[in-house]
């Protein structure tokens, strides 16, 4: 069984439904019939909080995943995405807000299945940014 807990405010517009059918359509492709995700909501201190705590970042930034599984075992990932970051993203690239938080949702349960991509330009042309467009259906899918 797949299980995935969508944890937002109340009255802030999450597509909740759809994250979640986003989340297990990554799994599913990635051939996992067992696993368990949150996908937490949270501010930019919050975000740059966990940021420089788990990761020593400096500041804001759009997601953060946190894979809690051993080899072998079901996935089992915490993925934490900064909801004014992720707006500000989608203002600035003329996305719609709640596309960029799928996005997100998907790209940060791509990082607790153990993909990865380069920084800078590079990262369009990755398995990873691939993978993430397939299940979106957008720019790099198979056609």
């Amino acid at each position: 069984m797949i299980t995935i807990h969508v944890n937002a405010p109340d009255g802030t517009g999450i597509p909740r439904e759809l994250i979640r059918r986003a989340v297990r359509e990554t799994l599913r492709r990635e051939g996992h019939r067992r696993a368990e995700f949150s996908v937490t909501f949270v501010g930019d201190a919050e975000i740059a909080r966990l940021h420089e705590r788990y990761l020593g970042g400096d500041g804001v930034t759009d997601v953060l995943s946190f894979a809690l599984h051993e080899d072998g075992e079901a996935p089992l990932g915490d993925v934490y995405i900064g909801l004014a970051q992720a707006r500000r993203q989608a203002a600035d690239a003329g996305a719609e807000p709640g596309e960029e938080l799928v996005r997100l949702a998907v790209h940060g349960a791509l990082h607790v299945l153990g993909y990865d991509h380069p920084e800078g330009p590079e990262r369009i042309g990755s398995e990873m940014f691939r993978l993430q467009e397939e299940v979106l259906g957008g720019p790099g899918a198979k056609t």
